[in-house]
């Protein structure tokens, strides 16, 4: 069985859910002897496939020359994705995205599409009006073989907003890639206490109406602070409303890789995923991996995902949250149960089982 997966996620994202999908499933196939895999890539900056020792056959060539020039190395990355669908090398094409270029070189070859999300469909007006994603992804879904959807609420999803038909779509869940290395610590400078947020701090993650939340703690514990880790620096607002909360001083954001953002969670009194919507939600697992707290939203896949591993709250409510952190803040026995509830519940995903299972719906095609 010969795979095919394009070059969309890796010249798109550094960092991020959907490239770090892609990279396990092309780890594990590629030690599967009945399995021959190929990815359309020249150029990119992906951190996950960046590592030649787990994907050693893929002609991966970074060049520092290409980074900032994103445009260049999709137009590129995207004519070599043609030149091999066009070839016809493969038995299944896995695209990586939406984007449906392919569709007139592909042929009678068929194709397997995941969705992650209906972020584009459920917040639309959060996205600019030219936004060609919603069309491009009901396109994909209407011509895909088989639809691969990362949880049952995007499942349930699809079908009310696109049509699809139910007996089309295939729910395999995620895995978790964190791993907690106690040899390594935290810079003196981080703080001893703190609320951690992980992240996209914009639109529908709900950040604005989490901080609001947390200012409130924050000011009501002198030694508690918060620490966004990702999401690119404060913005000129968000600094502005921090000063507005009396809190300017007490919320730090920070850059990391795996190894450090594991310490993070495990020295984290909580972990808070206040988004008002998630396809998956992997850093419901990443905390779980590192014995981390788990506060969130109770709406979408969460519940489905975090089971009774988390403290639930409504995101639309200031109080609702504000609630919820309280209560884990100040019940070391509440924070104890999350913990090892947690840790059960990480038992019942691994990315083994999302590659088994993809094998499968591969082969269920192919047939």
């Amino acid at each position: 069985m010969k795979i095919l997966y394009d070059h969309q996620t890796f010249t798109l994202q550094n960092y991020g859910g959907i490239s770090r999908y892609f990279f396990e499933l092309i780890r594990y196939f590629n030690k599967s002897k009945d399995t021959d895999i190929d990815v359309s890539l020249l150029f990119s900056n992906n951190h996950y496939i960046s590592d030649k020792r787990d994907i050693n056959h893929i002609q991966f060539l970074p060049n520092n020359e290409f980074r900032g020039k994103q445009r260049l190395m999709l137009l590129i990355n995207k004519i070599i994705s043609i030149i091999r669908i066009k070839k016809q090398h493969f038995d299944l094409f896995h695209p990586t995205y939406y984007d449906p270029y392919f569709l007139k070189y592909i042929d009678q070859k068929p194709f397997v599409l995941t969705v992650y999300d209906m972020t584009h469909e459920k917040f639309s007006e959060m996205f600019l009006s030219n936004d060609p994603t919603t069309q491009n992804k009901r396109t994909l879904c209407e011509k895909a073989s088989k639809i691969i959807s990362i949880s049952q609420s995007t499942k349930n999803d699809l079908i009310e907003l696109f049509g699809i038909e139910e007996s089309k779509i295939e729910v395999i869940y995620l895995g978790n890639s964190m791993v907690l290395d106690n040899t390594v610590d935290l810079d003196n400078t981080v703080p001893k206490k703190y609320i951690l947020f992980v992240g996209s701090r914009s639109s529908y993650k709900n950040f604005d109406t989490f901080i609001k939340s947390a200012s409130l703690l924050l000011r009501e514990h002198s030694d508690l602070s918060l620490v966004c880790v990702g999401g690119g620096k404060f913005s000129n607002q968000e600094i502005s409303l921090f000063e507005k909360l009396n809190i300017k001083n007490k919320v730090f954001q920070y850059n990391l890789k795996d190894k450090l953002l594991a310490q993070f969670y495990a020295k984290a009194l909580m972990f808070v995923f206040p988004s008002l919507y998630e396809g998956f939600g992997i850093p419901i697992l990443e905390a779980f991996a590192c014995r981390c707290p788990l506060l969130c939203s109770n709406t979408s896949s969460l519940p489905e995902i975090a089971g009774d591993g988390a403290e639930y709250f409504n995101p639309y409510s200031e109080e609702s949250i504000y609630n919820a952190m309280k209560k884990i803040l100040e019940n070391d026995e509440q924070r104890e149960s999350l913990i090892k509830n947690g840790t059960q519940r990480l038992k019942s995903f691994s990315w083994e089982q999302t590659a088994k299972q993809t094998k499968e719906v591969y082969e269920g095609v192919l047939k």
